[in-house]
């Protein structure tokens, strides 16, 4: 091994690239289809990027890596003009190697359409560990609506089978906050599982309350929606009709009754006859809770 390769070694990939037969000096335009040392100035960020969070110390760490190892896995990019290239992968090792103080950066070049690089992009980025499951859930939404695949596709494109790409689209039915616990790691798929499977929204968010303050296991919630449901085909009669139609409230409340369930973070009920007189009932599920609701009222 020579002198020259040893010290590339240590200086990671870009070092290598440095040396290798096969790379041409920076006047010449990149080939395709290879792997060559390009301008960092000439890097422009993927328009279609799924990720658009890239948390501030897991970079700098990044960098800090990079200073050290040099970049060991090459981004990939597209060709826009003789020396203007677009991220199709690897904004992350990107941005870390511009903190780095980089000035090239290893890339793969091809070409690709803008619907081709949507694609690779968001498959990429699904194909990724650190993803949550909002995220995955979302890409699979971008695929299916932008890149024009069924669920079958996507499944192939993804190497996932079709009942697991629909579990992932069903979170995006969820309320936003819930939407929100999950992408934060608050709560778990399983437990966004669970919850999917009550259609009364009011329940869905005492649910999701109540697992967050209790600390339920994806069990527990799935007892509890097991119950819920079970009561509600109590109400139903035989062979799945409605039982006696509850009396409607007038006016706007229910929309009210909605606002103060959202407001108060509780199934809050409005009872009220046709002339708009009735109570309002806020329940809560402990002391704590009370003082929860005094405090906002």
């Amino acid at each position: 091994m020579s002198k020259n390769h040893r010290n590339a070694l240590g200086r990671g990939l870009s070092a290598l690239l440095e040396n290798a037969s096969t790379d041409i000096t920076a006047t010449e335009s990149k080939p395709l289809n290879s792997i060559s040392e390009i301008p960092i100035s000439q890097v422009q960020a993927n328009p279609f990027q799924p990720r658009d969070v890239f948390e501030e110390q897991a970079l700098a760490e990044l960098a800090e890596s990079i200073k050290v190892h040099g970049i060991i896995q090459p981004i990939t990019v597209r060709k826009l003009g003789y020396d203007s290239y677009q991220i199709i992968s690897g904004e992350r090792r990107t941005r870390a190697a511009r903190l780095a103080g980089l000035e090239t950066i290893p890339a793969y070049i091809r070409l690709a359409d803008d619907q081709g690089m949507l694609e690779m992009a968001l498959i990429e980025n699904i194909q990724r560990e650190e993803l949550n499951a909002m995220e995955i859930a979302f890409s699979y939404k971008r695929l299916l609506d932008e890149c024009k695949l069924n669920q079958e596709q996507l499944g192939e494109r993804v190497g996932k089978n079709r009942s697991t790409v629909n579990n992932y689209l069903r979170l995006l039915r969820l309320p936003d906050n819930v939407q929100v616990a999950i992408r934060d790691n608050q709560i778990s798929m399983g437990h966004a599982r669970a919850i999917i499977n009550i259609e009364d929204p009011e329940e869905q968010q005492y649910l999701f309350h109540k697992m967050l303050e209790e600390n339920l296991s994806v069990r527990d919630v799935e007892n509890l929606v097991r119950s819920a449901n079970e009561r509600d085909d109590d109400k139903k009669g035989p062979a799945g009709t409605p039982a006696k139609k509850k009396a409607e409230l007038p006016g706007n409340f229910v929309e009210y009754q909605q606002e103060l369930s959202k407001r108060f973070e509780t199934k809050v009920k409005i009872k009220a006859d046709e002339r708009g007189r009735g109570s309002l009932v806020i329940p809560f599920k402990s002391q704590q809770d009370l003082k929860r609701l005094i405090d906002l009222l």
